[in-house]
């Protein structure tokens, strides 16, 4: 198992480099002069060559791209002062550091990822799990019927509507609003209510829809049917073998889910201004801030390939027959 995590960990390297490499060349020599996008529209040439030499834009792309590497892991220097490891160069928009930047925007990203999460995961999971011990009844019906209905909703019309609602016509919630836990952490939760709720009313139809699926699938299966021949309670065939069983989709999908979300969930965070990663790449597109861009994109991706890590593991402890044939394969 150790070797697989470790082979896995290798490869996820190298997908990193290739997506820093598709990237920089992507943003870096696509653009006619990125020193422009810098400088601004009224940047007179002497000062456009002074941002060009500071940059490093007037090397070889190939060395700005070693000497951007370099940068993440041991640190640089620029003109407008030293850039500590890891770094990832400095915004063209308010000429700050953008991993310092991306580290003061990471605490909304992380609470609305986690709080979505959970909910979603209790609510999908356990509306699945409902549907698929009352298959073919009512619940089941009316729980399908759920979740395609919500799974055709949208973020961006939901998010408003809960707002006009919940808000100013019933006065519920408060305002949607980050507060840091250290602060408050009732305001902090308050404050992401609604958030929560909007950003996991589509998650949990997909996962009531998967649960629902892999479960009654579990429930054909062999071992299943030679528990329930033995007298075993239908409760205990359940929970204890269908349902670890139908874990092993479920896992996987979440896995690429939180990683996403840990990268930004955009649409979200913008619908409900809070400065976090997705509002920040956004904002960043808005003002082709290129190094902002790319040290998100490259944070995101990290992010998933992290999270498609640790559910390789998290396999082991849901199926041995996974850990075993993983064993086999490092050998």
């Amino acid at each position: 198992m150790l070797r697989f995590l470790v082979r896995r960990t290798l490869g996820a390297f190298v997908i990193l480099l290739i997506i820093s490499a598709c990237t920089f060349f992507l943003f870096y020599a696509i653009p006619r002069d990125p020193a422009l996008l810098h400088c601004g529209k009224t940047c007179d040439p002497e000062s456009l060559e002074i941002i060009r030499r500071n940059l490093g834009l007037d090397k070889p792309l190939t060395e700005q791209y070693w000497t951007y590497m370099v940068g993440i892991f041991a640190g640089r220097d620029f003109a407008v002062g030293p850039c500590p490891a890891p770094c990832f160069g400095y915004s063209f928009a308010s000429n700050e550091p953008v991993w310092g930047t991306i580290v003061d925007r990471l605490p909304t990203t992380v609470s609305l990822a986690l709080g979505g999460a959970v909910v979603f995961l209790v609510l999908g999971l356990g509306a699945g799990m409902l549907a698929a011990w009352r298959r073919g009844g009512l619940v089941d019906k009316l729980l399908s019927s759920m979740s395609l209905v919500f799974s055709s909703l949208q973020i961006y019309f939901v998010g408003p509507l809960a707002i006009a609602l919940l808000v100013y016509q019933l006065e519920l919630f408060r305002q949607p609003e980050y507060v840091p836990i250290t602060s408050s952490p009732v305001d902090w939760f308050v404050g992401l209510l609604i958030p929560w709720f909007v950003l996991s009313l589509i998650f949990t139809a997909q996962y009531t829809r998967m649960s629902r699926s892999t479960l009654i699938e579990q429930l054909g299966e062999d071992h299943v049917r030679a528990a329930r021949a033995k007298g075993m309670p239908g409760r205990t065939v359940f929970f204890r073998y269908a349902w670890r069983g139908s874990l092993i989709p479920i896992v996987t999908i979440f896995g690429i889910d939180l990683g996403a979300l840990f990268g930004g969930a955009m649409v979200t965070e913008f619908t409900f201004t809070l400065p976090g990663l997705g509002r920040l790449a956004v904002e960043s597109v808005l003002n082709t801030d290129l190094p902002m861009l790319m040290g998100v994109m490259l944070f995101a991706a990290t992010m998933i390939i992290l999270f498609n890590i640790l559910v390789d593991a998290v396999y082991a402890f849901i199926d041995p027959r996974v850990r075993l044939s993983r064993e086999e394969f490092g050998r």
